[in-house]
Formats: structure tokens, C-alpha cells, sequence
């Protein structure tokens, strides 16, 4: 069944793993490449993207466990020169804000090199970044700044760069040999290779972009296997332990990166909250802990059940949307009578908005919404690069509909068969008008 949901949505190759009771179960789907036929398999490493954050979190939480760092002491007292464009900013960020993605500052990093002080150009990098929302004030996904600005605070107290704090730190502990940092550690012989899909009757094409800049490392440049992922669940699943007995963080720790969370506007697509490097979900009651990431061609997704005492994985060189992980993953809990996950809400027909109170545009660099409204209701049109557009075959507009489920949350329905229905949070009103849009975890404020 899981083969027939994957070749549905064309992605070449897979793997997926089970951590249940401490035993881990793994297997693999399809191909490494589309061009060599060369099949996937359970050591095939993938690229992890933003699921990398979990790692970093995890890694940063060692220095809490040794008394180096506080979550809640000023960036400032770590990166004396760390500075924003926001003075109020500059003096009280802390690490929890970059953990939890509640900063609000601009990634205005400019090109900060591939070279090994990249971390400390990012920081120095933003000494006029603008805030695109106050401190605290609401959750906005920060890609690469962020956790950017944690790596090099680990670099100043732990004397050494990142990638080898990662490896040093929790790679070689956990006796971890296929997962890496840097893409030229990747053996090319277990290396899968990305893929996008322009259109169904083209099918999965080699990616024009091989891997992510060295700016994204601590955000998002990790590679490993399904096995290596679940080890890192095993962490969190088992108070601090890894899987060869290894003990990687506390308990406590462990109990901070799950506990400490702040609300997610757009509660749908992701889950209800964020915590320090994890989403939290609400399966219908189980709390469940997440991270998802994407390099342009590849794919992870990782949920963790506690209750369960329970962890699945997925790791692809194609594009799985959120219907497929979802059917893939309903599949496998249901084999282990584990739940399921659940469904977007559906629209209220009944419910009467006044268009007024969204109309507008809402944007970030590189990145521009506009609602809009006419008698069927509202719209909204996203706009694309055009070197974004040109790759993957969309067009630079496109318009949806906004079906509302409630004064602040939307559903919007897909405008093509390579999309889902996607989530929007459109919220903080002042005089009438709301002042953001939250939409795939990133927060846009009001801009007209």
C-alpha cells in the first residue's frame, strides 16, 4: 500500500523507519536517481533540511546541561558585538526567541560565503536588519538566521566550528557513521539525488540545485539515513540516551526542548505550537512531537510519539506533499493501532467576514501575498521569483480562493493537481486591520 501512495505521487525513491520500544524497523522505496535507475536503499543518505534544527537544538542544549549557556540570558552576553537595527532588540533577544522562531528579525544576511567564519559573517551581517515583527510578539519561521546565530554562539563557547561540534558533539557519541554536516562528507555512492515535479506528465526531473549554501548548516544542511534519524528520536523518546547508551543531553533538557513552547498562528498545516527545536501536535489528544525539512528535491519528515513510546521517519528524493506523508504515516500507525493523523478543518459557509479587516498586501524580501476581495469572497495571490517560477514550472502569479474556518483561519484550496489544500492565518487586528499573514510557518506583516 505505502509503494502505491509513493509511485501515486511520482517520487522516485524512499526510505521509512519505525522506532517502536526501542527497536528500530527500516526499508526502502524506488531510486536513488532517475538518470542511473540505481535503487534506493535502507543506507541511501538523504538530505534532511530544515529537520537539521532539531539537531542544533539538541547539540545547543548541551551547553545549558554544562552551564555555559542560559536560555534567557541576552544573545549579547554570549556575541558582545551582536547587534540588530532594533536597539531594544539588540539588548534583550535571547536564545530561546532564535529556538523558537519568536525573534522577529529580517534575514537580511546579504552572501556570507561558503568559507568556515560563515556563521560569524551571518551575525555581522545584520547589523541593520529590521525587525518584521517585535520581539516575541509572534511566531515567524526563521530558515537560516536563527539557528545561524545559535551556531555561532556554540562556536564562541565551545572554541570550535560548528560542523565539528556536531560531530564531535552528538555524531561520534551516538555512533553515528552516515549522518554529516557538510555535503562534501556525503559519500557520492549512497548520496539520493533531488528531484522536482513540474508537471504529472513529465514526472521527476534531476533538481537544478544540488544542495542548500552553507548559510543554511545549522537550519538545515544535515544528511543522514532513516536509521541515523531515528536515533535522534531515540534521544528525545528515552531522556537523553541514545541508543548505544550514550548519555547526549539530560533529562531535563530533553523535558525543556519539549515543554517550552509558544502558540503557532496558523495551527493546521504544522501543529498548535513550537517548541525548542519541535513542532507540537494534537493527535486528537496525544501530544506529538515534529520536525519537517526540504532541500529543493528532497524531503524529511519525523514524528515523535512519547505515549506510544514510538518514532516514524520518511525520507525522500521527491516531493511529498502533506497528503502523501499523511497516508504513508496513517498507513503505518494503523498497523500499529496508533491513531491516525488528523485532518484540516472544514470551512464555515455560515461565517460572514468583512472583507476589510484582511484586504491588503503582506510581504518580507523575496516574498509578497495580496488578499484580495470580490463577491465570491476572498482571494489570495502569491507571487514567485522568476528564477524560483522558471524551475519549477509555475507561473510568477497565482491566485486561490480563502475558504474561512473561523475570523482568523482559511483554508486555501489548491490551484493545480501538484498542490494540497494549504492553511492560512490572517490575525493581530488593529484599528479593524489585521497585521499578518502566517502561511507554511513564515509570518508576513502589513506592508499596505
Amino acid at each position: 500500500m505505502i509503494e502505491e501512495i509513493l509511485a501515486d505521487y511520482q517520487v522516485p525513491g524512499a526510505t521509512i523507519g519505525i522506532l517502536q520500544n526501542g527497536e528500530i524497523t527500516d526499508f526502502a522505496y524506488g531510486i536513488k536517481d532517475v538518470t542511473t535507475g540505481q535503487p534506493a536503499t535502507t543506507d541511501t543518505i538523504f538530505q534532511c533540511g530544515s529537520l537539521t534544527k532539531t539537531w542544533t537544538a539538541l547539540a545547543f542544549m548541551q551547553l545549558l546541561d554544562e552551564g555555559k549557556v542560559d536560555l534567557d540570558e541576552p544573545v549579547r552576553t554570549y556575541l558582545p558585538d551582536f547587534r540588530v537595527a532594533d536597539s531594544d532588540v539588540t539588548a534583550r533577544v535571547t536564545p530561546r526567541h532564535l529556538l523558537n522562531h519568536t525573534n522577529g528579525i529580517e534575514e537580511d544576511i546579504g552572501d556570507p560565503g561558503e568559507d568556515e567564519d560563515v556563521y560569524e559573517n551571518m551575525v555581522a551581517a545584520i547589523v541593520d536588519a529590521p525587525q518584521f515583527a517585535p520581539l516575541g510578539h509572534t511566531h515567524g519561521y526563521s530558515a537560516a538566521l536563527g539557528y545561524a546565530i545559535l551556531a555561532r554562539i556554540m562556536e564562541v563557547l565551545d572554541g570550535s566550528r560548528w560542523d565539528a561540534i556536531m560531530r564531535e558533539r552528538l555524531f561520534s557519541p551516538m555512533g553515528l557513521t552516515s549522518t554529516t554536516s557538510r555535503r562534501e562528507q556525503v559519500d557520492p555512492a549512497r548520496a539520493a539525488t533531488g528531484h522536482l515535479i513540474r508537471s504529472l506528465e513529465e514526472g521527476p526531473v534531476v533538481t537544478p540545485v544540488d544542495y542548500l549554501p552553507r548559510s543554511f548548516g545549522p537550519g538545515g544542511n544535515i544528511n543522514s539515513t532513516a536509521r541515523e534519524v531515528l536515533a535522534l528520536a531515540h534521544v528525545l523518546l528515552n531522556g537523553g540516551q541514545a541508543p548505544n547508551g550514550a548519555r547526549i543531553v539530560s533529562a531535563a533538557a530533553v523535558r525543556e526542548m519539549m515543554t517550552s513552547r509558544v502558540p503557532v498562528p496558523d495551527p493546521y498545516m504544522f501543529g498548535p505550537q513550537w517548541a525548542l527545536g519541535l513542532i507540537v501536535c494534537d493527535w486528537y489528544g496525544e501530544t506529538v512531537y515534529a520536525h519537517d525539512g526540504s532541500t529543493i528535491g528532497q524531503n524529511a519528515r519525523l514524528r515523535i510519539l512519547p505515549d506510544s513510546d514510538l518514532a516514524l521517519v520518511m525520507l525522500t528524493n521527491g516531493g511529498p506533499r502533506e497528503s502523501m506523508y499523511h497516508k504513508v504515516f496513517n498507513e503505518l500507525l494503523g498497523d500499529m493501532g496508533a491513531g491516525e493523523i488528523p485532518g484540516l478543518p472544514d470551512p464555515d459557509p455560515g461565517l460572514r467576514l468583512d472583507p476589510a479587516r484582511y484586504v491588503g498586501v503582506y510581504e518580507r524580501p523575496g516574498t509578497r501575498f495580496e488578499v484580495s476581495a470580490d463577491s465570491a469572497g476572498l482571494r489570495l495571490t502569491t507571487f514567485l521569483d522568476p528564477m524560483q517560477a522558471a524551475f519549477s514550472g509555475r507561473p510568477e502569479r497565482i491566485t486561490y480562493e480563502l475558504l474561512p474556518v473561523s475570523e482568523t483561519h482559511f483554508l486555501m484550496p489548491p490551484s493545480d493537481p501538484l498542490e494540497d489544500t494549504q492553511t492560512v492565518a490572517i490575525y493581530d487586528f488593529v484599528d479593524g486591520q489585521a497585521q499578518y499573514l502566517h502561511t507554511n510557518c513564515r509570518a508576513h506583516p502589513r506592508s499596505e
